[in-house]
């Protein structure tokens, strides 16, 4: 009778995976179910074979250091960062020892979390899709969109790590194609409303939407002032197009999380970060919404829907 009971007293403990994301737990739950689909797939079922600790910093990038160090205090197997460059900056500050694998759309080398994308050289590695380096490409799609605008906005979180790269990028697209740029800075709710306030007031005929975890939970408000506007607007997130917007321009995140579980199970049977070299996107999508296009009075032209990788009709 009491074998069983000494059996299960000797079962080892499950290893421990700390998920850290600058974002709330709302505006990434489709992107962490990825995640743990990926994990899944590596052998490793929350609950069953893995525990995983939860910590979001719901916007607020200053409570990163905090969590992250609870983290390392409960002596973690493995952090996973999500939610921008500034998570995985924030952990590898923290420990050296830990393994951690990062999912963020910067650029790791720039950021300074790996000394090179085939071959790390530290305890972290992970998934860079490269989200905050396609905003000239955003810029020149919703310019073709948009050709009578000669001055074009673009929304951007001063508060996000990558903003200054993100800005640098638009002023030099917007100088090569010969538009006006207008950088709308925007951090809080009220501060979306006030840059809306201050594209009509500087006519502008388009915009272009940064990524940005911040940004991304904002998705109905940005949706609502648009089309209130019925102004062409271009975000990264293929999500937003699916609840109405105009376009999007970027690679699926959730793909990028997925890699990220599949990684993270790996680092758990045994590979050092160092030797997994980071992954990047092979495909970026551009998605249509063709009934919103419609609704807006916005002819899309026929080379932008023949690149299209997908057309909402």
């Amino acid at each position: 009778m009491a074998w069983p009971l000494v059996a299960r007293g000797q079962q080892p403990a499950l290893p421990v995976v700390g998920l850290l994301h600058s974002g709330s737990p709302e505006q990434s739950a489709r992107f962490v179910a990825a995640f743990r689909r990926g994990l899944s797939e590596s052998g490793y079922v929350e609950g069953r074979t893995v525990t995983i600790v939860y910590h979001y910093a719901e916007g607020r990038y200053e409570r990163l250091p905090a969590l992250v160090a609870d983290l390392v205090s409960r002596q973690v197997t493995v952090i996973f960062t999500a939610g921008g460059s500034e998570p995985a900056r924030a952990a590898k500050a923290a420990t050296a020892t830990i393994p951690i694998v990062f999912q963020s759309g910067a650029d790791p080398v720039a950021a300074g979390l790996v000394s090179s994308i085939g071959r790390p050289g530290v305890n972290v590695t992970g998934v860079s899709l490269m989200g905050s380096a396609l905003e000239a490409k955003r810029l020149d799609l919703v310019r073709e969109v948009a050709p009578k605008a000669s001055t074009i906005a673009t929304l951007i979180n001063p508060k996000y790590p990558d903003a200054k790269s993100q800005s640098a990028e638009v002023l030099k697209a917007a100088s090569h194609l010969g538009v006006t740029p207008l950088i709308l800075n925007a951090s809080t709710a009220a501060e979306i409303d006030a840059s809306f306030a201050l594209l009509d007031q500087r006519g502008a005929g388009a915009l272009t939407v940064a990524s940005d975890p911040f940004i991304a939970g904002r998705r109905d408000q940005l949706l609502a002032l648009a089309v209130r506007r019925a102004l062409p607007a271009i975000y990264p997130y293929r999500d937003f197009v699916m609840a109405g917007a105009l376009m999007s321009y970027g690679t699926d995140f959730a793909v990028g999380y997925h890699q990220a579980g599949i990684y993270v199970g790996k680092v758990l049977k045994g590979a050092k970060p160092a030797d997994l070299p980071v992954l990047q996107p092979t495909k970026f999508e551009l998605v249509i919404n063709l009934t919103t296009a419609k609704a807006l009075g916005i002819v899309i032209p026929p080379s932008i829907l023949a690149a299209a990788d997908e057309v909402i009709e």
